[in-house]
């Protein structure tokens, strides 16, 4: 019974506190979109990507998505007018139809159908698709120019309507130069005043206008240049038709057959221009209509630009996107909705959307659908619960960053966001490789841009100021305007953000760089002139015989620099050698910042603007060390056979000597090791490294501590790194008092130093009070968020290598127990965060734990203080190396990793702390019956799961409890 009632306890305690492992909603933008949809009657967007998945869009906080079953790139999306149906065309020429269908009082995107055109491939593969206006049918388009009629939501085809080829060529007039071969069907459109006519755009140029009721052709266009697409105009008079040779024409609909063409141009000039892949005109209630039409360039002069071309009256302009553009589509606005007020453009690398209905069309803000990517993401660093105060003096600063977007509220309103407000706010920083620091709201479902960061002004960089090739002059033809805000070229590399730390209490802000720089930056209301205190810190410590061959350090502004409003810095530490910065933490309690790099690492006070500690980690035998990243990129495998060459010579000497006896005394210890402890079953042998292994100085982990080191009555603060290499240094500092803070210097003696007998790299050092709990952030306790460490108690060193956790005593550091990594052979941790789990059940209970992502992609929740394993997650797969090394944890249990370079996955761990779409779209008030049909497919489970959030936590965890009870 007591062995029941323990089993009790520990189940309530997990149910409530962890939870099932979940992944909640992606940020950021779409990898690889292939095609764009439009709801007008929803108000959703669509969009498509290469990877088969399927992303809806409405109002702020509304998102589905699904996947399809085939691993193939969606090629057009389609909504059914005045339904909650959408159609999925793939590049397999398998169609999907899915709808969002309500489930407790929310909607949820599930695919209810799937259907593939039978017949010869070349014949029946699909190109053009038209979803009626009647919501019953949909037009397919075919390779073989024949156009089938499918009626929906059952995929049911209606032989008897079919449009075939011979029907067509048949009704053509004998002088048509392109009638033996008219070619696939490019374009499908129904016209607005009459739903029995369509138009048929075959791809030789002629296009036929077709009763779908009288089953005939009733008139003939016949353009013989390459047709790219059809647009009917609102009032049904005119057919829009763009061509490959960069030309439009404009033809009345009715009159005699075979009429010429009302109006032909070629907008770019006489000279040979690229296609006019898409034309689009609008009219207005009062003025001239809208033209739009993508591509038409001068193909020698501009063919590798990415534009559409918006025409009203006498304004002009040819929006220059910096990445491909995949398709557009424009909102209407007003009592009619005649008049357009927003253009929405997909393109490769960001979604773009300019408010037409105000003067310079400006671009109007997303807030969502963001390019995490604008330019490459290097690091992430995750602020849990930020004060209003300082949340609301960021985003005062980020407001002024923005004054030159549209006024304008977001255009894409559909659906309802039924998720509860955010309990707190949350930042996640992201550090990019052009130098900027980006700050964006992660506290609800859209990651939204709040502020950005710059730090290229403190440094003279190989940017050129006068690069303003894409912005366009007065007089230019084409009238250019760059529009977009992604740039994938860095000005120089070296800028590249590598470590981040704010502290959400003072509003002290530090980063480092590729080149080994440390700026020290402060909040500051306004803009202000200053100029930036630079510290060179030698971290080989005039050690001879090594001479660094990689990329040379960015040189500082020696004038007054102007700085907006925002983060300004005041202080640089400038690393010798100028290598990455691998470790980085502050403590602004103590007005001191830590440093680490693959030489050493240094403390700096930066109340004082001086070097309190200079420590050198680098082994003699690591020549690798000595060469900067930057350097090796630019011939990598050259490099890499320069570095082995050179590290066989410096070491064939040492191992023929010492290899045996190094041996000998590494198997020695490990077994001495493991004899203590009896190893379960599934855990597998620690292999103890050799101090010869390349980067074994390279610092991985910084920790400040009030802590005792000395003897157990008087704490005091230290400061504790770990290498690559399983050292562990400890360092005790002596402040001075709060009236001499900015006087007396601080000072740093070496305490204690610890060399993990298997030598693993250290990747994560944690003190833990008299309770077992991790010590509190600093400033923490002054603010009232936490509560003082117990101080009474003896404390604890948690020392998480890649192999093992270990605790060891202080202030004797003698070991008091370990976790050996329990998992498949070959893993190794590789991020470790703590994290604090509230309990869903009781407002005033939680658990601190230790996160934990291996290289095998896995999520190991671990007790504090007992170090023992709860529960474990696949999270990431094994061969995302990079969505591994970009992963984050909050301290609220949940985390974010890359699934993609632009896109962010979001899982929790807590069943308190879950951020997911809780939303619901409405059918319109006129919508079809098609609904009554919908079914539950058998293949919808697997799209089920991205939207379906909801899991058993108790059946879960009783499982897994059950299980290690009857194993006991």
């Amino acid at each position: 019974m007591r062995a029941f009632l323990e089993v009790g306890i520990v189940l309530y305690t997990l149910v409530s506190v962890l939870g099932s492992f979940v992944k909640t909603v992606e940020h950021g933008f779409p990898h690889q979109p292939s095609a764009l949809g439009y709801s007008p009657s929803l108000k959703l967007l669509a969009i498509g990507t290469r990877s088969g998945a399927i992303k809806l869009y409405g109002s702020p906080g509304v998102e589905f998505m699904g996947l399809h079953d085939e691993n193939a790139a969606v090629t057009q999306v389609h909504f059914m007018p005045h339904q909650v149906e959408l159609v999925t065309l793939l590049d397999d020429n398998s169609l999907h139809m899915w709808t969002l269908r309500g489930h407790n009082g929310l909607s949820e995107l599930l695919e209810i159908g799937r259907f593939t055109l039978t017949g010869p491939p070349g014949v029946t593969r699909v190109t053009a698709v038209l979803a009626h206006s009647s919501g019953e049918l949909l037009l397919l388009g075919t390779e073989g120019g024949h156009v089938f009629v499918v009626e929906v939501p059952g995929f049911r085809e209606l032989e008897e309507r079919n449009i075939s080829l011979d029907q067509v060529s048949s009704s053509i007039p004998d002088d048509y130069i392109g009638r033996r071969n008219l070619e696939h069907v490019e374009a499908l459109q129904e016209n607005p005043v009459d739903p029995d006519q369509v138009i048929i755009g075959y791809g030789r140029g002629l296009m036929v206008i077709w009763d779908l009721e009288k089953k005939l052709a009733i008139q003939h266009i016949p353009a013989t240049q390459q047709l790219e697409s059809v647009c009917w105009t609102e009032d049904g008079k005119y057919i829009l038709s763009s061509h490959s040779d960069g030309s439009y024409c404009r033809w009345m609909v009715g009159g005699q057959d075979m009429n010429e063409e009302e109006k032909s141009d070629i907008p770019y000039g006489h000279f040979p221009c690229k296609a006019i892949s898409k034309i689009v005109q609008l009219p207005t209630e009062e003025g001239p209509p809208f033209l739009l039409f993508s591509g038409g360039m001068p193909r020698a002069s501009y063919g590798d630009r990415h534009c559409i071309t918006v025409i009203h009256g006498k304004t002009h302009v040819a929006l220059d996107f910096t990445s491909r553009i995949i398709d557009f589509f424009v909102i209407r606005d007003g009592p009619q909705r005649t008049d357009p007020s927003a253009l929405v453009v997909l393109v490769e690398e960001e979604l773009v959307v300019i408010d037409l209905q105000t003067e310079g069309w400006p671009i109007i803000q997303t807030p969502y659908l963001v390019p995490l990517h604008s330019s490459a993401i290097t690091c992430s660093h995750h602020v849990s619960t930020i004060p209003l105060k300082l949340w609301e003096r960021i985003l005062a600063a980020g407001k002024h960053q923005n004054a030159h977007y549209s006024k304008k509220p977001w255009p894409i309103t559909g659906g309802q966001n039924l998720a509860p407000d955010p309990p707190q706010r949350d930042l996640l920083l992201t550090g990019h490789e052009d130098g900027t620091v980006r700050f964006w709201d992660a506290s609800g479902v859209c990651l939204y841009p709040m502020y950005k960061l710059s730090t290229a002004g403190v440094f003279h960089t190989d940017a050129d100021p006068n690069d303003n090739m894409n912005q366009g002059t007065e007089g230019e033809w084409p009238p250019f305007r760059k529009v977009g805000c992604f740039d994938p070229y860095s000005d120089d590399p070296r800028l590249g953000i590598q470590k981040i730390h704010l502290c959400k209490y003072s509003g002290y802000l530090t980063v480092a760089g590729t080149a080994g720089q440390i700026l020290m930056l402060e909040l500051n209301d306004e803009a202000a002139e200053q100029t930036v205190e630079a510290k060179v810190v030698d971290l080989l410590q005039g050690q001879e015989g090594f001479r660094w061959k990689g990329h040379t350090q960015l040189d500082i502004q020696e004038d007054p620099v102007m700085f907006p409003a925002g983060f300004q810095p005041f202080a640089v530490v400038q690393c010798q050698p100028p290598a990455v910065v691998t470790a980085l933490t502050l403590h602004s309690e103590w007005k001191l910042i830590a440093f680490g790099t693959s030489h050493g690492f240094g403390l700096y006070d930066y109340q004082q603007k001086n070097s309190v500690l200079i420590k050198c980690t680098l082994n003699p035998s690591d020549q690798l060390a000595m060469e900067g990243p930057l350097s090796r990129v630019k011939s990598i495998k050259k490099s890499l056979r320069q570095s082995f060459r050179r590290i066989r010579r410096s070491r064939v000497s040492l191992r023929k000597q010492h290899v045996n006896t190094q041996l000998q005394e590494a198997n020695a210890r490990l077994e001495a090791e493991l004899a203590e402890m009896e190893l379960a079953p599934v855990q597998r042998k620690i292999e103890a490294r050799s101090s010869d292994d390349s980067f074994t100085g390279l610092v991985r982990t910084l920790y400040f501590a009030d802590t005792f080191l000395s003897d157990s009555s008087h704490n005091t603060p230290s400061l504790w790194a770990g290498t690559n290499g399983g050292c562990v240094f400890a360092y005790m500092l002596r402040l001075p008092s709060v009236e001499h803070r900015a006087d007396e210097p601080v000072t740093a003696q070496l305490s204690k130093e610890i060399q993990l007998m298997h030598r693993a790299p250290v990747v994560g050092i944690v003190v833990l009070d008299g309770h077992g709990a991790p010590l509190p952030e600093p400033l923490e306790v002054a603010h009232d968020l936490a509560r003082a460490p117990d101080m009474q108690g003896s404390h604890h060193l948690l020392v998480v290598s890649e192999e093992q956790f270990k605790v060891f005593t202080l202030p004797k550091v003698s070991a008091k127990m370990k976790l050996k990594l329990t998992a498949v052979d070959g893993s190794r941790v590789r991020r470790v965060g703590m994290a604090w789990f509230g309990s869903s059940r009781t407002e005033d209970y939680g658990e601190s734990g230790l996160l934990v992502l291996t290289n095998q992609g896995d999520v190991h929740v671990v007790s504090l203080p007992h170090v023992k394993m709860q529960v474990q997650y696949p999270c990431i797969r094994r061969e995302d190396v990079s969505g591994i090394a970009s992963c984050v944890f909050t301290k609220h249990g949940q985390g974010f990793y890359l699934i993609s370079p632009s896109e962010f996955e979001r899982f929790s761990l807590s069943t308190r702390c879950v951020v997911e779409p809780r939303c619901l779209v409405e059918a319109p008030l006129h919508s079809g019956c098609s609904n009554q049909h919908q079914s539950q497919p058998d293949g919808a489970s697997s799209t089920h799961r991205y939207i379906n959030l909801e899991v058993s936590l108790f059946s879960s965890c009783w499982c897994l409890l059950n299980t290690k009870y009857i194993k006991e």
